[in-house]
């Protein structure tokens, strides 16, 4: 067995499943990262999983790992990062989540989650830069904890809705405020293109652990302005999928991102608005950190 062989072997039997969706050059692909490469398994099972989200809507993450020996690597720096399911079919969004963000934003309580829909063309992926656009300069950081489904359900209880999810990663649902606020209705604040950050990675929930004890932390330009456990939120995970599959078939690769906690920009004196040439961080314990620039629309 030649030294390399032995250095495949290795990373196949000892890598964390970072699932992660990203282009070589030109061309978009799928794998895993490990340390400070990406495994191109995309190339190698592209006959049979032409997405992340075939994947797991085929159930083949055990034929992902079987494949990893065989992946090219590339180092981090020669890929691109995308949204890590560029294609989902829904991203469903919880708001005011945390009694912290609650209270700042003067809201009443709710008997159930509030829900809203961003389109996945809105996204973006790890590194790339959150876009203010050219009709607001009110641009916002929200980060949150992104929940990946992986087994399709309708009418999925509580018991078993841990079992649905295919794996977590960060998301930062930056949101436009003043077009938030035009209506009672969200969505035009919340689905202007390149403002919904989505990465860098999917980890899977063995490999995360209790995703409820860990902490979810927001940084602008190195300073924490969004820090909570998970456990805080007002309506909790199970809430959420069993919530959302009463109105809806949840489909492998949807997406739910699971609310914000307080400290957004909106609510500041003076409000702190993103701009251009900021960094943002959205750091969630042993899933990873979600870091993107931002810059002006062209």
């Amino acid at each position: 067995m030649t030294q390399q062989t032995i250095q495949r072997c290795a990373i196949a039997e000892g890598t964390d499943m970072k699932l992660a969706t990203f282009k070589i050059g030109a061309r978009p692909t799928w794998g895993v990262i490990a340390g400070d490469e990406a495994l191109d398994v995309g190339a190698v099972l592209r006959d049979r999983y032409g997405s992340l989200k075939a994947v797991l809507a085929a159930d083949a993450l055990s034929q992902v790992e079987a494949a990893l020996p065989q992946a090219a690597r590339h180092p981090l720096s020669e890929i691109t990062w995308l949204p890590v399911i560029p294609d989902s079919n829904k991203v469903l969004c919880i708001g005011l989540n945390y009694e912290m963000h609650r209270l700042e934003t003067g809201r009443a309580v709710v008997e159930h989650p509030t829900v809203f829909t961003r389109f996945a063309d809105s996204q973006i992926g790890h590194l790339a830069h959150i876009i203010r656009p050219r009709v607001s300069q009110h641009l916002d950081f929200e980060g949150e904890l992104a929940i990946i489904i992986g087994k399709p359900g309708r009418y999925i209880t509580r018991e078993n809705a841990w079992s649905h999810i295919a794996g977590y990663s960060c998301y930062n649902e930056g949101s436009i405020r003043d077009f938030q606020r035009h209506t009672h209705q969200f969505a035009p604040g919340k689905n202007f293109p390149g403002t919904g950050a989505f990465g860098p990675w999917m980890m899977t929930p063995d490999e995360a652990g209790d995703i409820t004890t860990m902490k979810l932390e927001t940084r602008l330009n190195g300073t924490v302005v969004q820090e909570a456990l998970i456990s805080q939120m007002i309506f909790d995970i199970p809430c959420q999928i069993e919530y959302c599959s009463t109105f809806t078939n949840l489909e492998p690769g949807d997406v739910i991102v699971t609310g914000t906690p307080g400290g957004v920009g909106a609510k500041r004196t003076p409000p702190l608005w993103m701009k251009p040439g900021d960094i943002v961080e959205v750091e969630i314990d042993r899933v990873g950190i979600l870091r993107n620039g931002v810059a002006d629309e062209a």
